[in-house]
Parts: C-alpha cells; structure tokens; sequence
C-alpha cells in the first residue's frame, strides 16, 4: 500500500511539472490552438516625422501643415496599440501605413504578442504601403510576395502581398490589398479598381488552377461596396475562359442593415473594408471558416458619440485638425479553425 501511495504521488507531482511546463510555454499552446483569428484595418496614415522627398508624406512630418509634434506621435501609436490589443489577432492585415519602421513601431506600442512582419514598398504617391503581421507562434510563413498593381497609364498605387504560410500544417494564402480610392472622382477611380480586381482575378486563378480547393482569404480596404461590381465579377472566379469556384464575401449578410459598417461617407455606412474566402474553406477539408464569425471592431470608444460626425469612426485626424482618436476605419475580423 506504501509502495502504491509512494508511486501515486511521484506520477501526480510529475504530472502537475508537465502541465505547468505546458501552461507556461505558449509555443506549446500555439500548437494545441485549433482556431486562427485573421484581422485587418485601415490605420489612417500612420507615418513617421521624417519627410520623405521622394514621397507626398510632408503633412505628417515635423515642420508640415499638421504641427505633428512627437507627443501627437506617441500619441497615435498608443492608439493604434489599443486597436490591436482588442482585436488580439493571430493575423493582421494593414494599410496606410508608411514604411517598415512604423510596422516596427506598431509592434512595440502592443506589448502581449511579438508580431513577425512582412512589408514591401509600394510605389504610391502618398508612400502608403500595404502590410501582415503574423504571430509565428501560431501561423508558418512558407512564402510572400507584392502583386505588383501597375493601373492604366502607368499610374503609382499599392501594391498587393501575397502571404502563404501554414496553420497545423494545412496551407492558407492571404491577400492584402488596399484598392485605389475615389480621390479624383468616383468614374474615373472604378476602372482602376476593374483592373485591380482583373489583377487579382488571374493571381487567384493561377493558385486554383493547381488547387481547386485552395485555402485563400483576402482581406483589405476594396474602396467598393460588397455589391459593386468590381467586387462581385472577383468573387465570381469567371475571367475570360478561366474559371474557378467562387468565393464568398463574408461581410454579405452585414449589407443593408442599419448602422453597420466600417466607415462612413456623408452619413452613410459603407462596408468597404471587406474579407472573402475561397470555397475550399467551407466544408472541403481540415480548415474551415467558423460560419457567422466575421466581426466589426464596433465598440462605443471607435466611434464620435455627439455632434454633426456623430457615429462616425473617432479618425485621428479630420483635415489638420488633430482629434485624436484611432482612425477613419473599423477593423475586421473572421475565424477559422483547424478540424481534426
């Protein structure tokens, strides 16, 4: 009986090591995580105090017509850092972001996770870049690359990333874009986007071509509605002879109803900031989308409460006039989860 109790308390205390070994290595709880959260928002500018010559960004440096001061920097980085602390996604998409130093800066000002970041230059004028941060504890990065976004005469934008790595060894690709916007007029600005959209179309094709099940989410700022056609002959899969099975638009059942959206414009909702799947993670294989789990970052805090902006998203900036609130955009988010 000794020698029973005696071997019983030596498996017990070595069973309690091993289960504080698990709880305190997050490595080990990375692996046992079997849901992925993907994210992505629209920063609004996040640019750091140097003018570039190269690029339109002298606004946000010091000495431009804002009066950005470092205090309105620290400021809009521990902002920004709140956004990310209550999104606490496995992956982040992001624009209008500035440069790689800034994504740096980003990580930083969000303390309870080490992001791993992928960025690449893009040629837009105002030198906004798209970006992903990912936690590497979680998701594998196999590869990345920019689609490079060449408009009708040669015009600059960004570029969109290509990022393909692994959750529980099953493949993903996600796609970060942010589509040119109405700046200059709306029917001169759609066909940039048609041609965006065409872009895309063909790089999608090309994966589904050797996949038919291909695990893809596209996330961004489309600068359309999920009804506007840009959007639509996209999720179609249907260009020229090529065909692929259709994606889903998961902000569809968010279209029409009142007070939802992620930005507003001269009052109106607007579900511009958008997240499409590929068909391969609906019930086609071990990763799939957790039906009804895309998210608005809604909260009270993100949005003006009085006065003629009222329910409009609390921006950072309104002109050069500071307000100091997080941005011109609400974040979005979906979750997949890993089902064996």
């Amino acid at each position: 009986m000794k020698k029973f109790q005696k071997n019983y308390a030596i498996g017990f205390f070595l069973f309690q090591i091993i289960l504080l070994i698990f709880i305190s290595n997050p490595v080990l709880n990375a692996q046992s995580k079997k849901e992925l959260k993907v994210s992505f928002w629209n920063v609004e500018n996040l640019f750091d105090l140097e003018n570039d010559p190269e690029k339109n960004d002298d606004e946000f440096s010091i000495g431009g017509r804002k009066n950005v001061t470092t205090e309105i920097y620290d400021l809009k980085l521990k902002n920004c850092g709140e956004v990310l602390e209550d999104l606490d996604a496995d992956i982040l998409g992001i624009c209008e972001v500035e440069n790689r130093f800034m994504l740096e800066e980003l990580n930083r000002s969000y303390t309870n996770r080490d992001y791993s970041i992928v960025h690449y230059d893009s040629p837009d004028n105002r030198g906004i870049d798209c970006a992903l941060l990912y936690d590497e504890q979680v998701f594998t990065l196999l590869e990345s690359n920019q689609v490079e976004n060449i408009l009708p005469g040669n015009l600059p934008t960004r570029d969109i990333i290509h990022v393909k790595g692994l959750f529980h060894d099953q493949p993903l690709h996600i796609f970060v874009n942010h589509w040119p916007s109405n700046y200059g007029g709306r029917e001169k600005a759609i066909p940039k986007r048609a041609a965006t959209s065409n872009l895309l179309e063909n790089v999608l094709l090309n994966i589904l071509d050797k996949d038919v099940d291909a695990n893809i989410v596209l996330i961004g700022d489309f600068n359309e509605e999920p009804t506007d056609s840009n959007i639509t002959r996209l999720i179609d899969m249907k260009n020229g002879k090529r065909k692929g099975k259709p994606f889903i638009n998961l902000m569809n059942p968010l279209v029409g109803k009142e007070k939802v959206g992620t930005y507003v414009y001269r009052g109106k909702d607007n579900l511009i900031d958008q997240i499409m799947i590929s068909s391969g993670l609906i019930n086609s294989g071990p990763l799939n989308i957790i039906p009804g789990s895309i998210e608005i970052l809604d909260l009270p805090k993100y949005r003006q409460q009085e006065g003629k902006y009222a329910h409009y998203p609390f921006r950072f900036w309104a002109g050069n006039r500071l307000l100091g609130g997080y941005s011109d955009h609400l974040a979005i988010s979906c979750t997949l989860f890993i089902d064996r």
